[in-house]
């Protein structure tokens, strides 16, 4: 801005100076890192670790470590190389993820790792429908991998499936 135009309404360029310094102050709080208890200051501490290791084209990565209301922890990792990703075979990824795209299935899976295991303690929420519809989705997640059936009428999301759900509801809830 010109002086002639600052001098053209006052206070002007004093008000322009104070809008500035709080554009830098938002900017430079954005680019913050995050900090969370017990975790590297540094905001992409994961990123960078990944990158330290794995040549490009890159990889994709994802981890958790989760203690479910049950008291259950879990710690998981996982990582394919990104040409491993872009060249398999996507139409597998169907059917896993088709057993998600249902609500009263997500309700099921929220439940059974809530606490939740027999299809007694289920069939008593009231969202869950008939005993028919109950079992129906049961079966879908089961052959989807997402529950596993561990005695008759008991059921448990697998440890190495509780991670990656949290990490697809996440993405979801962005």
């Amino acid at each position: 801005m010109a002086d002639d135009d600052a001098g053209a309404e006052p206070g002007l360029a004093e008000r322009l100076a104070r809008l500035e310094e709080r554009v830098a102050a938002l900017e430079s709080a954005n680019a913050a890192p995050v900090s969370t208890p017990g975790v590297s200051s540094d905001r992409f501490w994961a990123l960078d670790g990944l990158k330290e290791r794995i040549p490009d084209p890159g990889a994709v990565l994802f981890a958790g470590s989760v203690t479910l209301p049950t008291g259950e922890h879990y710690d998981w990792q996982e990582g394919h190389p990104t040409t491993a990703i872009l060249d398999g075979d996507w139409t597998e990824a169907g059917t896993t993820l088709t057993a998600l795209a249902h609500p009263i299935r997500l309700l099921l899976l929220r439940e059974i790792l809530g606490g939740a295991r027999t299809t007694a303690e289920l069939g008593n929420h009231e969202q869950l429908g008939t005993t028919g519809q109950l079992y129906h989705h049961l079966r879908q997640l089961v052959s989807a991998g997402w529950l596993r059936s561990t005695t008759r009428g008991q059921y448990t999301v697998p440890p190495e499936r509780v991670i990656p759900l949290l990490v697809i509801l996440t993405i979801c809830h962005r």
